[in-house]
């Protein structure tokens, strides 16, 4: 899935490769950042946002998208997990990176 329909079907706990637009003076160039997401608010309102987070060089980085933001070139979900009990996976937090592929049964 990418593009908009992949936008309305993001869950907690898929990972998910975001290619966002960035621009540096005169040119525009697209980097992807690749991730869980850890939690979806406020619906299908104009205000919705996802939170991506992903570990890079050791330390975890959050990047909180709006859903209709036209930074956002594309996303594509590369795997759905197997199993979510909760709405927010903020003790994703704490965790280690092989824990949490355990608790939500997602390859990272």
């Amino acid at each position: 899935m990418t593009g908009i329909e992949a936008i309305e079907k993001i869950k907690p706990g898929m990972l998910v490769v975001v290619q966002e637009r960035i621009k540096e003076k005169d040119k525009e160039r697209t980097t992807p950042f690749r991730g869980i997401v850890l939690a979806r608010k406020n619906g299908t309102q104009k205000n919705a946002t996802f939170i991506v987070r992903s570990v890079v060089d050791s330390v975890g980085v959050e990047k909180i998208y709006p859903f209709h933001s036209p930074l956002i070139a594309s996303v594509t979900v590369v795997t759905e997990p197997t199993r979510v009990r909760r709405a927010k996976l903020y003790y994703l937090r704490k965790v280690s990176k092989r824990m949490s592929r355990k608790k939500i049964g997602v390859s990272l």
